[in-house]
């Protein structure tokens, strides 16, 4: 009779868990075809999606020529799903329905080798006409359209959301939430693919919880936001430019408006948050300056992007506050996506001095709709630890 020892049964469980993450991340070969373009049709064209943290220029995901007509683009990705859609290399140039109406993100499931046949109806520059409104509170000012970035050499706008007591009362201070892609958080017009409704919310809730925050909104830098908002240089998408980016936040803007606005300075009363690239960034802006910013929310973070994340997460010791995260994520985003913040959580908590809260929805995909619905959350939970 062979007796079974916990070390057998340790190694059995191992090798179990090694093969079912090896399966998960085989890599499959995705044929992308395009078909028929119903305008523009010898302009490039480029997917963009969550395979490729939605870059609408990205090189490696631009379609080629293949057969007469057609175009194809062949990407390496894991088993999972997908969402994309196609541009001619900027957001201003998305896809669109044959009338020029925003469209859903197109989704994929991906379990082996797959090609598919796709076409484009209209493209978002074909119909310039299409009216958009301003959406934006009249709590929401824009402090300034070239806000210099001494850091980067760079010259970016700034928004403001001021809640509704600021001017009538003179001797009130109020706490700071510093928001990454500025121009997708208070207004329609600015917002490519629909706004997060900031003001909106805060305006509801300022009555119902009796607490108020000012919004700092910092617009993302277009064909820069990647490297803005990654702190770890990437073989694919260049050398990081977090870090800088983070000392303007901390050196150069809080300061501005630390001293223009009465703002409650501490560390408890300074927050930060954002969505994917901003949900990296906000998570090191954490762990690089635990003295400045006492909580985060983290939406739908492109941890994959900086992996590296996870090892600074593990060796940071927090001793200054006592930092609080708001992870989010939907189920239908990517295959890592829950995966990868569940694995961030676990981290953090395991230290012992932080305060985490997880949230996740089966149904949500990786888009501004879905961070609005949740944004309502994230405030109830930014006020109830404070």
């Amino acid at each position: 009779m062979c007796k079974s020892y916990p070390g057998n049964k340790q190694m059995l469980l191992f090798l179990f868990f090694l093969s079912v993450y090896s399966l998960s991340q085989a890599q499959n070969s995705v044929r992308l075809v395009v078909t028929g373009v119903a305008a523009k049709k010898l302009e490039d064209i480029y997917a963009a999606g969550s395979f490729n943290n939605w870059n609408p220029g990205d090189a490696a995901s631009k379609l080629n020529v293949f057969g007469a007509v057609r175009k194809a683009v062949v990407l390496n990705l894991p088993t999972g799903m997908y969402e994309f859609k196609f541009t001619r290399g900027t957001w201003e140039t998305v896809e669109t329905t044959g009338k020029g109406e925003d469209i859903q993100n197109r989704i994929i499931e991906i379990s082996s080798d797959t090609s598919i046949n796709l076409s484009i109806a209209g493209w978002k520059d074909d119909f310039p006409d299409k009216p958009k409104f301003n959406t934006a509170s009249p709590n929401v000012h824009i402090l300034d359209t070239a806000f210099y970035m001494p850091q980067l050499n760079r010259y970016r706008r700034i928004w403001i959301y001021l809640p509704s007591s600021y001017d009538f009362t003179k001797n009130k201070s109020y706490p700071v939430l510093y928001m990454h892609d500025g121009q997708n958080l208070f207004n329609e017009l600015t917002a490519p693919y629909g706004e997060w409704g900031v003001d909106e919310c805060l305006d509801t809730l300022e009555n119902q919880l009796k607490r108020e925050w000012i919004v700092v909104g910092i617009d993302n830098g277009s064909d820069k936001r990647i490297t803005e908002y990654n702190p770890y240089d990437n073989e694919r998408f260049g050398k990081e430019e977090g870090k800088e980016y983070l000392e303007f936040l901390v050196q150069t803007l809080k300061p501005f408006i630390d001293k223009n606005y009465r703002t409650l300075k501490n560390v408890k009363h300074t927050a930060i948050a954002g969505s994917s690239m901003g949900g990296l960034i906000s998570t090191y802006a954490v762990i690089q300056y635990p003295q400045v910013f006492g909580a985060a929310g983290i939406f739908s973070p492109a941890f994959w992007v900086g992996p590296d994340i996870f090892k600074d997460a593990t060796n940071k010791i927090w001793q200054v506050n006592f930092p609080r995260f708001y992870f989010y994520a939907g189920e239908k985003e990517s295959d890592s996506m829950v995966i990868d913040m569940n694995r961030m959580s676990d981290i953090i908590r395991s230290k012992n001095c932080c305060y985490t809260d997880l949230i996740t929805y089966r149904s949500a995909q990786h888009n501004e709709k879905y961070w609005r619905d949740v944004f309502d959350d994230f405030y109830r939970w930014l006020n109830s630890v404070q």
